[in-house]
């Protein structure tokens, strides 16, 4: 399991992100961008990959990363559960989606770098 306080501080880690509420779960946002939602009461968060990188995690496994039951799963969202994702794989998923959502400079920055 990953904690809470573990996902706040691998996505605040990286430039220019920041917290913010959005409704009545957390946000993480780049430049006013969402790349992380967290849902304490689901023990989840939300995420945007690509359409062949949530193809290919939730190929890997299922139970941990899976589309968005609904439209917004076909445009890439993705949850992740954190009673059952392991650290590096959730440090991995929010590099890439925090390089979806960063303007392409900031983004770069990040799109290699794997030990985050």
């Amino acid at each position: 399991m990953v904690s809470l306080d573990s996902v706040r501080e691998i996505a605040l880690a990286f430039e220019a992100a920041e917290e913010v509420p959005h409704f009545e779960i957390t946000s993480f946002r780049v430049k006013k961008k969402i790349f992380v939602t967290m849902n304490a009461e689901m023990n989840h968060i939300t995420i945007r990959l690509s359409e062949v990188d949530q193809s290919v995690f939730y190929e890997y496994s299922p139970e941990v990363i899976y589309p968005v039951p609904n439209k917004w799963g076909k445009y890439g969202w993705t949850h992740v559960n954190l009673l059952l994702v392991e650290e590096e794989l959730l440090r991995e998923v929010i590099r890439l989606s925090y390089c979806i959502a960063a303007p392409k400079k900031l983004g770069d920055k990040y799109m290699m770098d794997v030990n985050l």
